[in-house]
């Protein structure tokens, strides 16, 4: 069975929806204006070098969800979805997402960023299937903590391989598409890697690995889908 794999953020996403997040807290006075802007960004930052200390970023991330009550949160993200998230989907994201699906392919999105921000996007999208960070829920309230192993980096793997097991399938027919180095040890996994946005370090391993590099960015050119989807990476 044929898998399509995405990351979210900067490849199906025309900007991060974490860090977005985060900003969008801040512009809603949800959270200390200045400490939550600088902390949020330097977590970015050390996400892009490669630095980034997931469980120090989790524990500031997830505590907006543990500070408020679920439906100011619920709101919250609705209107981030509309203003924010919605519109970083491009169109040349939507028209690789319907490709695949066109070609009966299974689509799945894996991402580090947690499920309340992401889980309405992959809607949007129309994609079912979502590997995300869990935020924890006892009594109906996040914690501020994680429910089992966040799906960053090598835990992108081990979380990809507990769903595949529970729901059949295998990488055997699979394509990843990622713009970040971080998910260097996915995109090994799979036989058709292919770099989205890519950042210097990633597009300098595709070009070693001679991995196909596109763009799904507004304003982006047309992408030669059938050659991308069917053609075999050594």
């Amino acid at each position: 069975m044929d898998l399509a794999i995405f990351d979210l953020d900067n490849t199906l996403l025309d900007g991060d929806s974490d860090n977005a997040w985060g900003q969008f807290l801040v512009q809603e006075n949800v959270v200390d204006r200045d400490y939550y802007a600088r902390e949020n960004m330097r977590f970015y930052d050390e996400y892009k070098a490669g630095t980034l200390n997931i469980e120090e970023f989790l524990s500031f991330a997830l505590k907006p969800l543990a500070d408020n009550d679920q439906g100011l949160l619920l709101s919250l993200r609705q209107r981030y979805l509309e203003t924010v998230a919605a519109p970083m989907i491009t169109p040349a994201a939507v028209k690789l997402v319907e490709h695949h699906r066109s070609l009966g392919h299974t689509l799945l999105i894996i991402t580090a960023t947690n499920r309340f921000v992401t889980e309405p996007i992959a809607a949007r999208l129309g994609i079912d299937n979502l590997i995300a960070t869990e935020p924890e829920m006892i009594d109906g309230r996040y914690t501020g903590r994680v429910a089992g192993t966040p799906s960053f980096r090598e835990g992108k793997i081990e979380r990809l391989h507990q769903w595949l097991k529970q729901n059949g399938y295998n990488l055997a027919s699979s394509w990843f598409y990622s713009d970040s180095h971080n998910d260097l040890p996915l995109l090994e996994e799979v036989n058709h890697p292919v770099v989205v946005n890519g950042d210097d370090t990633l597009l300098q391993h595709a070009d070693y690995k001679g991995w196909p590099s596109i763009s799904l960015r507004h304003g982006a050119a047309d992408i030669d889908l059938q050659r991308l989807t069917s053609s075999t990476v050594a």
